[in-house]
Protein backbone atom coordinates (compact mmCIF):
# COMPACT_ATOMS: atom_id res chain seq x y z
CA UNK A 1 0.00 0.00 0.00
CA UNK A 2 3.09 2.25 0.21
CA UNK A 3 4.06 4.78 2.84
CA UNK A 4 1.19 6.54 4.56
CA UNK A 5 0.95 10.28 3.97
CA UNK A 6 -1.10 10.78 7.11
CA UNK A 7 0.28 13.26 9.61
CA UNK A 8 1.47 11.70 12.86
CA UNK A 9 2.26 13.64 16.02
CA UNK A 10 4.62 12.89 18.92
CA UNK A 11 6.33 9.86 17.39
CA UNK A 12 9.07 8.31 19.52
CA UNK A 13 12.41 9.99 18.80
CA UNK A 14 10.85 13.17 17.35
CA UNK A 15 10.04 15.03 20.56
CA UNK A 16 12.91 17.50 20.51
CA UNK A 17 13.88 20.29 22.87
CA UNK A 18 16.70 22.83 23.23
CA UNK A 19 18.49 23.69 26.47
CA UNK A 20 21.60 25.14 28.05
CA UNK A 21 24.44 27.30 26.81
CA UNK A 22 28.13 26.35 26.82
CA UNK A 23 31.42 26.67 24.93
CA UNK A 24 31.03 30.42 24.50
CA UNK A 25 33.91 31.91 22.50
CA UNK A 26 34.78 35.54 21.72
CA UNK A 27 36.42 36.65 18.46
CA UNK A 28 37.54 40.33 18.39
CA UNK A 29 37.37 41.77 14.87
CA UNK A 30 40.58 42.69 13.05
CA UNK A 31 40.39 44.08 9.49
CA UNK A 32 36.82 42.79 9.02
CA UNK A 33 37.82 39.26 10.05
CA UNK A 34 37.79 37.29 13.30
CA UNK A 35 41.32 35.83 13.40
CA UNK A 36 41.73 34.80 17.04
CA UNK A 37 39.19 33.35 19.43
CA UNK A 38 39.30 33.09 23.21
CA UNK A 39 37.21 31.06 25.61
CA UNK A 40 34.57 32.99 27.56
CA UNK A 41 33.96 31.16 30.83
CA UNK A 42 31.19 31.92 33.31
CA UNK A 43 28.44 32.74 30.80
CA UNK A 44 25.03 32.14 32.36
CA UNK A 45 22.72 33.06 29.46
CA UNK A 46 22.59 34.26 25.86
CA UNK A 47 19.26 35.64 24.66
CA UNK A 48 18.75 36.41 20.97
CA UNK A 49 16.23 39.18 20.28
CA UNK A 50 15.21 39.57 16.62
CA UNK A 51 13.40 42.81 15.78
CA UNK A 52 11.81 44.34 12.70
CA UNK A 53 10.49 42.24 9.79
CA UNK A 54 7.13 43.90 10.35
CA UNK A 55 4.47 43.98 7.67
CA UNK A 56 3.67 47.44 6.30
CA UNK A 57 0.33 47.27 4.43
CA UNK A 58 -0.47 49.49 1.44
CA UNK A 59 -3.98 49.98 0.10
CA UNK A 60 -5.38 50.75 -3.35
CA UNK A 61 -8.72 50.22 -5.09
CA UNK A 62 -10.32 49.89 -1.66
CA UNK A 63 -8.38 46.73 -0.88
CA UNK A 64 -5.08 45.79 0.73
CA UNK A 65 -2.85 46.01 -2.34
CA UNK A 66 0.34 44.51 -0.92
CA UNK A 67 2.53 44.14 2.16
CA UNK A 68 6.09 45.36 2.34
CA UNK A 69 8.15 43.51 4.95
CA UNK A 70 10.77 45.55 6.79
CA UNK A 71 14.32 44.35 7.32
CA UNK A 72 15.00 42.09 10.31
CA UNK A 73 17.55 43.17 12.88
CA UNK A 74 19.22 40.78 15.35
CA UNK A 75 20.14 41.78 18.87
CA UNK A 76 21.24 39.71 21.85
CA UNK A 77 21.81 39.90 25.58
CA UNK A 78 24.74 38.08 27.16
CA UNK A 79 24.95 37.48 30.91
CA UNK A 80 28.09 36.26 32.67
CA UNK A 81 29.92 36.32 35.99
CA UNK A 82 33.03 37.71 34.28
CA UNK A 83 34.49 38.53 30.88
CA UNK A 84 37.85 37.71 29.28
CA UNK A 85 40.49 40.43 29.12
CA UNK A 86 40.17 40.41 25.32
CA UNK A 87 36.62 41.72 25.71
CA UNK A 88 37.77 44.95 27.40
CA UNK A 89 38.17 46.90 24.13
CA UNK A 90 34.83 45.53 22.95
CA UNK A 91 33.32 46.93 26.15
CA UNK A 92 34.86 50.38 25.71
CA UNK A 93 37.75 50.11 28.16
CA UNK A 94 41.47 50.49 27.43
CA UNK A 95 44.51 49.80 29.64
CA UNK A 96 46.53 53.04 29.70
CA UNK A 97 49.30 51.63 31.89
CA UNK A 98 49.63 48.15 33.30
CA UNK A 99 46.80 47.61 35.77
CA UNK A 100 45.01 50.91 35.01
CA UNK A 101 42.06 51.08 32.62
CA UNK A 102 39.80 53.89 31.45
CA UNK A 103 36.25 53.63 30.14
CA UNK A 104 34.10 55.44 27.55
CA UNK A 105 36.47 54.49 24.71
CA UNK A 106 35.56 53.35 21.17
CA UNK A 107 34.01 49.89 21.23
CA UNK A 108 35.63 47.21 19.08
CA UNK A 109 33.38 44.90 17.05
CA UNK A 110 33.51 41.16 17.67
CA UNK A 111 31.97 37.79 16.86
CA UNK A 112 30.58 35.14 19.17
CA UNK A 113 29.98 31.42 19.10
CA UNK A 114 28.18 29.24 21.61
CA UNK A 115 26.60 25.80 21.87
CA UNK A 116 23.12 24.74 22.95
CA UNK A 117 21.89 21.20 23.62
CA UNK A 118 19.54 19.64 21.07
CA UNK A 119 17.83 16.87 23.02
CA UNK A 120 14.96 14.47 22.34
CA UNK A 121 12.76 11.97 24.15
CA UNK A 122 14.94 8.91 23.53
CA UNK A 123 18.53 10.19 23.82
CA UNK A 124 17.95 13.10 26.19
CA UNK A 125 20.78 15.63 26.20
CA UNK A 126 23.00 13.22 24.24
CA UNK A 127 21.00 13.59 21.03
CA UNK A 128 23.09 16.41 19.57
CA UNK A 129 23.84 20.13 19.73
CA UNK A 130 23.61 23.38 17.82
CA UNK A 131 26.53 25.73 17.23
CA UNK A 132 25.43 29.37 17.06
CA UNK A 133 27.61 31.94 15.26
CA UNK A 134 27.03 35.70 15.65
CA UNK A 135 28.78 38.24 13.41
CA UNK A 136 29.25 42.01 13.49
CA UNK A 137 28.56 42.35 17.21
CA UNK A 138 28.73 45.58 19.22
CA UNK A 139 28.32 45.62 23.00
CA UNK A 140 26.34 48.50 24.49
CA UNK A 141 27.11 50.09 27.87
CA UNK A 142 25.98 47.87 30.72
CA UNK A 143 24.81 48.55 34.25
CA UNK A 144 26.96 47.21 37.09
CA UNK A 145 25.45 47.17 40.56
CA UNK A 146 27.91 46.85 43.44
CA UNK A 147 26.45 45.74 46.77
CA UNK A 148 27.88 45.45 50.24
CA UNK A 149 29.01 41.98 51.29
CA UNK A 150 26.48 40.39 53.63
CA UNK A 151 25.22 36.98 54.78
CA UNK A 152 23.47 36.39 51.44
CA UNK A 153 26.11 37.80 49.09
CA UNK A 154 25.88 36.50 45.53
CA UNK A 155 28.31 37.00 42.63
CA UNK A 156 27.47 39.82 40.23
CA UNK A 157 25.77 38.56 37.09
CA UNK A 158 26.99 41.05 34.49
CA UNK A 159 24.90 41.77 31.40
CA UNK A 160 25.61 43.26 27.97
CA UNK A 161 23.12 44.29 25.28
CA UNK A 162 24.52 43.39 21.87
CA UNK A 163 23.59 44.78 18.46
CA UNK A 164 24.74 43.24 15.19
CA UNK A 165 25.61 44.26 11.64
CA UNK A 166 24.94 41.55 9.01
CA UNK A 167 27.75 40.16 6.84
CA UNK A 168 27.61 38.91 3.26
CA UNK A 169 26.39 35.42 2.37
CA UNK A 170 26.87 34.35 -1.27
CA UNK A 171 23.51 33.90 -2.99
CA UNK A 172 21.52 35.09 0.02
CA UNK A 173 20.67 38.18 1.99
CA UNK A 174 23.30 39.32 4.54
CA UNK A 175 23.00 37.78 7.99
CA UNK A 176 24.26 38.23 11.53
CA UNK A 177 23.62 34.63 12.56
CA UNK A 178 24.40 31.10 11.44
CA UNK A 179 23.33 27.86 13.16
CA UNK A 180 25.02 24.49 12.64
CA UNK A 181 23.15 21.30 13.60
CA UNK A 182 25.39 18.45 14.68
CA UNK A 183 22.57 16.02 13.87
CA UNK A 184 22.49 17.04 10.19
CA UNK A 185 26.15 17.61 9.29
CA UNK A 186 28.74 15.13 8.07
CA UNK A 187 30.68 14.16 11.24
CA UNK A 188 34.12 14.46 9.62
CA UNK A 189 33.36 17.87 8.14
CA UNK A 190 31.85 19.03 11.41
CA UNK A 191 34.99 17.96 13.29
CA UNK A 192 37.20 19.88 10.83
CA UNK A 193 34.98 22.96 11.24
CA UNK A 194 35.11 22.73 15.05
CA UNK A 195 38.92 22.51 14.93
CA UNK A 196 38.87 25.89 13.16
CA UNK A 197 36.21 27.44 15.41
CA UNK A 198 37.69 26.29 18.72
CA UNK A 199 41.30 25.57 17.73
CA UNK A 200 43.35 22.43 18.34
CA UNK A 201 46.87 21.47 19.35
CA UNK A 202 48.44 23.24 16.35
CA UNK A 203 45.93 25.89 15.20
CA UNK A 204 44.52 28.95 16.98
CA UNK A 205 40.76 29.34 17.13
CA UNK A 206 39.12 31.71 14.66
CA UNK A 207 35.61 32.50 13.44
CA UNK A 208 35.24 31.80 9.71
CA UNK A 209 32.91 34.02 7.69
CA UNK A 210 29.69 32.51 6.30
CA UNK A 211 31.12 31.78 2.83
CA UNK A 212 33.89 29.65 4.36
CA UNK A 213 31.47 27.95 6.77
CA UNK A 214 29.32 26.90 3.82
CA UNK A 215 32.35 25.57 1.95
CA UNK A 216 33.60 23.65 4.97
CA UNK A 217 30.27 21.94 5.66
CA UNK A 218 28.99 21.34 2.11
CA UNK A 219 28.58 17.56 1.62
CA UNK A 220 30.79 15.86 -0.97
CA UNK A 221 28.98 14.97 -4.17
Amino acid sequence: MGDSKKLVWDEVGTREYEAGVSKVALYPMVDNKYPKGVAWSGVTAVSETPEGAEANPYYADNIKYFNLIGAEDLGATLQAYSSPEEFDECDGTVEVVKGVVIGQQPRKMFGLSYVTILGNDTKGNKNGYKIHLLYGCNAGPSEKEYESVNEETEPMNLSWDISTTPVEVPGHEPTSRMIIYSTRCDPAKLKAFEDILWGNETTEARLPLPEEVIQLLTPDV
